[in-house]
């Protein structure tokens, strides 16, 4: 299928949702189909659902979901992946899963990161077309009071502002020594500040003393929730259990890992591929990871990331015990397409922990 076949394609999905009564619009004279920007995934996005929200009276991610079930099952498209704030990601022949594997392999923990300015067709910016960083290359100040869970928000938002291209400082009001000892967190400065420099990192402080907790799960402890939410900093954080996010978060990378190291025992590696179409939640939560670290450094809430985490890993739990051959089975290209997946999510997961400041092992 061509990029104008594509197009038509595109149009006709429209005219079908018009038709059926899902979408009340002038179906448009054009679609535009191009090759995904930064966060896409597949063969092919278009944004038509965007072009069509404001006519349409409704969001334009939901116009992309009425609009994908009409592409999903057309000859030649494989799948249709939803992305950013209402794109459709197109892929053909083969399924969007090879596609978007390659690029989290080919990226490695930098898969999602802003290396350069962004194409027309890319997903939109949540802090406008300046971007992260301000215009003109402005250094995005970040100043918290002299409170350990404001310091290691504003350090945590810092790193994910420079995943996406900003120039950062990060400063307190106060700190303490014992922080960089125990969480590993460091700002640029600390002291007073001059009366022009406002407080602008200033979550609900932690109860009880985080510090008890250790570097990972104390760092954790603070970071996943909303900044106004309050913290909890008990001992949940760390029992090495389902019931606790952070653990579910690192073992879905040990697995990851460990699917690779008994891939190579058995003498097989991976090489991204179609797959069956089982694991449209995982890609989708993959596809989505540029996405969330653009608009968690956009709000400047690392929390969003850390949730998104806990995301891939619910995901990818059910499916990482389906990488390996079982019996006597020999490895096939569907074996190492699922153990590419398998890199990727451990790929994804050990990105997304290091810009929160925590340790991603590969055994747990």
């Amino acid at each position: 299928m061509t990029p104008v076949e594509l197009s038509r394609t595109v149009l006709h999905a429209v005219r079908r949702a018009v038709d059926a009564g899902e979408l009340s619009v002038a179906v448009p004279e054009r679609a535009v189909v191009a090759p995904p920007g930064p966060g896409g995934c597949g063969d092919y996005a278009t944004n038509v659902a965007l072009q069509l929200a404001r006519p349409a009276g409704q969001p334009p991610r939901r116009v992309a979901e009425v609009l994908r079930p009409y592409l999903v099952g057309v000859d030649g498209i494989a799948d249709v992946v939803l992305t950013g704030p209402g794109f459709l990601n197109i892929s053909l022949h083969g399924g969007v899963s090879g596609g978007l594997v390659a690029e989290i392999l080919r990226r490695g923990t930098r898969y999602g990161y802003l290396d350069g300015p962004e194409g027309p067709e890319g997903p939109e910016r949540p802090d406008g077309p300046e971007g992260p960083a301000g215009p003109d290359g402005r250094i995005v100040q970040l100043h918290s009071p002299h409170e350990l869970r404001a310091v290691v928000v504003a350090e945590a938002a810092g790193r994910v502002l420079r995943s996406q291209g900003a120039l950062v400082r990060v400063t307190a009001e106060g700190f303490d020594p014992v922080w960089t000892t125990v969480l590993g967190v460091r700002v640029d400065a600390a002291g007073p500040a001059p009366a022009e420099l406002p407080v602008n990192v200033r979550p609900v402080p932690a109860p009880g003393d985080p510090l008890t907790l250790g570097r990972d799960a104390g760092r954790w402890a603070l970071l996943r929730p909303a900044a106004h939410d309050l913290p909890r900093t008990g001992d949940e954080h760390l029992v090495q259990r389902e019931g606790n996010p952070l653990f579910r978060v690192r073992y879905a990378h040990a697995r990851a890992r460990a699917a690779g190291r008994n891939a190579a025992e058995l003498g097989f590696g991976a090489a991204p591929g179609p797959l069956t179409g089982t694991e449209h939640e995982l890609l989708a939560a993959l596809a989505d990871h540029p996405r969330v670290l653009a608009a968690a450094a956009a709000h400047r809430a690392p929390d969003r990331l850390a949730r998104h985490l806990v995301t891939v890993a619910d995901a990818a739990l059910p499916f990482l015990p389906t990488v390996l051959p079982r019996g006597g089975e020999k490895p096939s290209a569907a074996h190492r397409a699922r153990l590419a997946l398998a890199e990727a999510v451990g790929t994804v997961l050990a990105g997304g922990l290091s810009l929160l400041g925590i340790d991603a092992p590969d055994h747990l």
